[in-house]
C-alpha cells in the first residue's frame, strides 16, 4: 500500500526503530526490496536517486515504483533520493511519489534554505513530504577513493544550524552528516552519535536520516537508532550482493555451456532480497 514519508517515520518513532530506504534503479532491486519488506512484515521506502538517471530514467522506473508500492502488502513510501533541482522533483511528484529529498547541501546555507522552502511548498501541493540535508557525507553513490584517505568533502552537521534549518523550512526529515560516507567504506567509519542526539534535541525531535548506511556495523546501527536515526538509506552493499551473485553464477557455468541473463537476473535479485531482509531486521532491532 502506498504510504507517505511521515506515516512510515511515525511508525519508526513509535517503535524506536529505523525504516530502511532502498534505491531501486532497476526492476530487480525494486522487486527485491518490496518482497523483502513483505516477508519481514515491515514498512519500507523505495527510492530513485537523480544520480541514477543514467542507470534507468525516472520516466521509466518511476511509474513502475508507484504501481508496485500500491500493490504491496505493507506500507511503502515512494521517494526521490538526492533530487538536485525543482524540475526533477516536480516530475517525480507528478508520477505519484509520496516524498522527495532535495539535496542543497553543496550550496550556500541561505540558498539551501530558500530552495528547500520552495521544495516543501511544491511537495505539499501534491500531498507529499520533504527530506533535506545540511552538512555533507562527501562521496556520492558509487563513491571511490584511496584506503586510509580522508574525505575532504565531508562536513559534519551543526546541530544549531539544524535547528534553524528545520524551523525555517518545515521539512519532515533531516539527513545529517555524522561520520557515514556514500559508497564502499575504505576504512572503518567513526560515527559521532552526539550529533544525532543534539540535532534531535534542538530541532524538536526531527527524524534524522542516515545516508551512506551500507556497510555500517550492527552495533553502530543500533547506537544510531538509539540516538534518533529513523531512516537509513541503503544501496551500495545490496548492489554489491547482486554483483557477487552474478559473478558466482557465471563461474558456475561449465566450459562450453551458454550463459543466460534470465538465470543471472534471478540469482542477483534473490541475493539482493536476502541482503535487504538482513538489513531491515537489523534496523528493526530483531
Amino acid at each position: 500500500m502506498l504510504a507517505t514519508l511521515k506515516e512510515v517515520l511515525q511508525a519508526a518513532e513509535d517503535k524506536k526503530i529505523a525504516i530502511g530506504a532502498f534505491d531501486t534503479p532497476n526492476l530487480e532491486s525494486l522487486c527485491a526490496a518490496i518482497a523483502a519488506a513483505e516477508e519481514v512484515e515491515l514498512p519500507t521506502i523505495i527510492m530513485h536517486a537523480q544520480c541514477h538517471e543514467s542507470l534507468c530514467p525516472l520516466d521509466v522506473i518511476g511509474p513502475i515504483m508507484v504501481e508496485h508500492a500500491k500493490k504491496a502488502k505493507v506500507p511503502v513510501c515512494v521517494m526521490l533520493d538526492h533530487g538536485e533541482d525543482l524540475d526533477y522533483l516536480k516530475r517525480s511528484l507528478e508520477m505519484g511519489f509520496t516524498a522527495v529529498m532535495y539535496d542543497g547541501s553543496t550550496t550556500p546555507y541561505e540558498e539551501n534554505v530558500k530552495t528547500t522552502c520552495e521544495a516543501v511548498k511544491l511537495a505539499a501541493s501534491y500531498g507529499a513530504d520533504v527530506e533535506a540535508e545540511i552538512g555533507s557525507m562527501g562521496k556520492r553513490e558509487f563513491g571511490a577513493g584511496t584506503p586510509g584517505e580522508e574525505d575532504d568533502a565531508k562536513i559534519y552537521t551543526d546541530p544549531d544550524m539544524a535547528k534553524d534549518f528545520v524551523a525555517k523550512t518545515g521539512i519532515a526529515a533531516l539527513a545529517c552528516s555524522f561520520g557515514t560516507t556514500h559508497g564502499i567504506y575504505l576504512t572503518e567509519p567513526k560515527l559521532n552519535f552526539d550529533i544525532v542526539k543534539d540535532v534531535r534535541a534542538k530541532a524538536d525531535g526531527i527524524p534524522v536520516v542516515m545516508h551512506g548506511g551500507s556497510g555500517v556495523s550492527e552495533e553502530d546501527y543500533h547506537q544510531a537508532i538509539a540516538a534518533g536515526v529513523r531512516k537509513i538509506n541503503y544501496f551500495t552493499y545490496m548492489d554489491k550482493a547482486a554483483g557477487n551473485a552474478a559473478a558466482e553464477y557465471i563461474a558456475s557455468v561449465e566450459d562450453g555451456q551458454p550463459y543466460f541473463y534470465s538465470a543471472l537476473r534471478l540469482k542477483a535479485m534473490d541475493a539482493m532480497k536476502e541482503d535487504i531482509k538482513r538489513a531491515m531486521l537489523v534496523f528493526a532491532g530483531k
